[in-house]
C-alpha cells in the first residue's frame, strides 16, 4: 500500500516550483557565452566543490546504490576510496594545464595539443557518452514517480525533465551551480531522515541491523580474497586493488576529461580554488556512498533479509534491486517526510540532469560550431546555446525510455556505459601529456581502438561469448589500450619513413 498524501504531492509540486524560480533568481543574467558556460569563473571553490557533488550523485546513488547493498555488501566503497585518489592525480596534473591555457572546455586541450579534429572527435564521442549514460540516470529517476502517482515513464520522465530544462535554459552554469548546491542539502537530509525511520523502524533497533548483516558479511569494505585466477581477477566482481585502481582511474577520466565535472572545475577563480573543490569533492562522496549502502543494509534487515523478487508495491512484485529503497519510500515514511525524501530524490537527478545540459550545450557550441559562419558574435553565440541546451534535453529526455527493460543495478549499467568512452578519452589525454612525440594520427587511432575494443567487451558478455570484465577494469584497460595502439602506430610512421 502506497502511503503518500495531499500533504507529500504538495511539498513535491512546491519544491519543483521552488527550485525552478530559485535556479532562474540566482543566475544573473548573462550577457555572453563566458557568462552562461563559465559563470564569469567567479564562482567559489566550496560551491562548485558542492557542485561537483550533486552532479556525479543523481539518482543512481539515491537508489541504486542501497539497492547494490542489499544484494551483496559494501564493497563498492572501494570504489570510492579510488575515486580520492584519481581526483588527487586530477588537481596536481590536468588542473595546472587547464588553467594555464585559459581553455573553455576539457576538450580544448586536446585541439591545443593535436590539432582541431581531435578536440572535435572528443566532443561528438563525449556527447554520445552523456546522452547514453544520463538517459539510465533519468530513467531510475522516473522509478520513484511512477509508483507514486500511477504515471507511465513517458510522463514521469517529461515532468523532471521540463522542470530542469526550465531553469538550466534561462540562467546557465550559475544557476545550475546554486541549484546543485541546495539540492545537495535536500537529498542528503532526506537520506539521513530515512536512515531514522528504518533504525524506528526496527524492533531492536541496530541489533538486528547487525544480526541479518553478518551471515552475509555485508558489511565488509574490503575483499582483500584473491581470485582463484586471472581471468577471475578481472571479471569476479569488486576488489581492493580493482576498486582503488579502477576507481582512481574512473575518476581521473570523469573529473579530468569528462565537461559535464570539468566544467564546474573552470568556473573558479584560479587553480588553487579547482583544486580544493575537486579534492574536498572526494571526501564528501566517499561519506555519501558511505551512507546509501548503510541505508541498504538497514532495508535487508528491515525486510528480514528477503529476495527483493518477492517484494511488492501495489500488488507488483518488485524486478529490480533499484526498486526497494522507491519501494520503502513511498510504503514506510510518515506523512510529509516521504515528500521531502522524494524532492530529495528528484534533487539527485535534476543537479546531474541541468548539468548534463549545459554541459552537452558547451560541448556543441564551443567545440563544434565555434566560429561557424551563422555565429557571428557573442549574441549568436548565446543564442544557440540556449537552443542546444533545449534541444539536448530533449534528446535525454527520450534515450531515458530505452532502459526499461534493464534489470542489472543501474549504477553498474551507467558507469560502464560512460567507461566505454572514458578509457580512450583518459588515455589520449595522458598521451598529450607524458609523450612529446606523439601526432593527431596517433591520438585519433589509438583513442578508437580503445573505444571499439571495450565496446566488444561490453556487448559480447550480454551474448554470452566472453565473461562481462568487472566495471572497475575498464577506464584501466581503455588507458593501456590507447598508450599500446598509439606507440605501435608512431614505430610504424618512423619506419615509413
Amino acid at each position: 500500500m502506497i502511503n503518500f498524501s495531499p500533504v507529500d504531492y504538495t511539498i513535491i509540486v512546491v519544491y519543483l516550483i521552488a527550485v525552478a524560480v530559485f535556479g532562474i533568481v540566482s543566475s544573473g543574467k548573462q550577457k555572453n557565452v563566458k557568462d552562461y558556460f563559465l559563470g564569469s569563473k567567479n564562482i567559489p571553490w566550496w560551491a562548485a566543490c558542492f557542485s561537483v557533488v550533486a552532479t556525479e550523485t543523481s539518482t543512481l546513488t539515491f537508489i541504486s546504490i542501497p539497492g547494490l547493498a542489499y544484494i551483496t555488501n559494501m564493497n563498492f566503497l572501494q570504489l570510492a576510496l579510488g575515486f580520492l585518489i584519481g581526483r588527487i592525480v586530477v588537481a596536481i596534473v590536468f588542473i595546472p594545464r587547464y588553467y594555464s591555457g585559459n581553455l573553455e572546455t576539457a576538450y580544448s586541450f586536446l585541439g591545443h595539443r593535436f590539432g582541431e579534429p581531435m578536440r572535435k572527435y572528443a566532443s561528438v564521442t563525449f556527447i554520445l557518452l552523456r546522452i547514453f549514460a544520463d538517459g539510465v540516470r533519468l530513467f531510475t529517476t522516473a522509478i520513484p514517480i511512477k509508483f507514486i502517482t500511477g504515471l507511465g515513464y513517458f510522463e514521469c520522465i517529461i515532468i523532471v525533465g521540463v522542470i530542469t530544462v526550465i531553469y538550466s535554459y534561462i540562467g546557465g552554469i550559475r544557476a545550475v551551480i546554486w541549484t546543485d548546491v541546495i539540492q545537495m542539502f535536500i537529498y542528503t537530509f532526506g537520506a539521513l531522515a530515512s536512515m531514522i525511520v528504518i533504525f524506528n523502524m526496527l524492533p531492536n533497533g541496530w541489533s538486528d541491523v547487525t544480526a541479518f548483516a553478518a551471515p552475509g558479511d555485508k558489511f565488509q569494505i574490503f575483499n582483500l580474497k584473491l581470485p582463484d585466477n586471472l581471468l577471475l581477477f578481472f571479471t569476479g566482481g569488486y576488489g581492493l586493488i580493482g576498486g582503488l585502481i579502477g576507481g582512481a582511474f574512473l575518476a581521473m577520466a570523469s573529473h579530468g576529461t569528462d565537461q559535464l565535472i570539468v566544467q564546474r572545475l573552470l568556473t573558479c577563480k584560479d587553480k588553487r580554488s579547482s583544486q580544493k573543490a575537486v579534492v574536498m569533492s572526494g571526501v564528501i562522496v566517499i561519506i555519501q556512498f558511505a551512507i546509501f549502502l548503510v541505508i541498504g543494509i538497514m532495508l535487508y534487515a528491515l525486510y528480514q533479509g528477503a529476495d527483493f523478487k518477492n517484494l511488492a508495491v501495489n500488488g507488483q512484485n518488485l524486478t529490480k534491486s533499484d526498486e526497494i529503497f522507491p519501494m520503502f519510500i513511498v510504503q514506510s515514511l510518515p506523512v510529509g517526510l516521504a515528500g521531502l525524501v522524494v524532492a530529495g530524490l528528484l534533487s539527485a537527478s535534476m543537479s546531474t540532469l541541468s548539468s548534463t545540459f549545459n554541459s552537452l550545450a558547451s560541448t556543441t557550441i564551443l567545440d563544434l560550431f565555434k566560429g561557424r559562419k551563422f555565429i557571428q558574435s557573442e549574441k549568436d553565440e548565446l543564442k544557440y546555446s540556449k537552443l542546444a541546451t533545449i534541444f539536448w534535453a530533449v534528446v535525454i529526455m527520450g534515450t531515458g525510455l530505452l532502459f526499461q527493460s534493464e534489470t542489472n543495478p543501474a549504477v553498474d549499467f551507467a558507469l560502464k556505459i560512460q567507461s566505454l568512452i572514458y578509457g580512450g578519452l583518459l588515455g589520449v589525454f595522458l598521451l598529450g601529456i607524458i609523450s612529446k612525440k606523439a601526432q593527431l594520427r596517433e591520438a585519433v587511432v589509438s583513442y578508437t581502438f580503445a573505444i571499439v575494443i571495450l565496446s566488444l567487451l561490453f556487448i559480447l558478455p550480454k551474448f554470452g561469448l566472453i565473461p562481462a570484465l568487472t566495471l572497475t577494469w575498464f577506464t584501466f584497460f581503455g588507458v593501456v589500450i590507447t598508450f599500446i595502439v598509439a606507440y605501435v602506430t608512431m614505430t610504424m610512421r618512423r619506419i615509413d619513413v
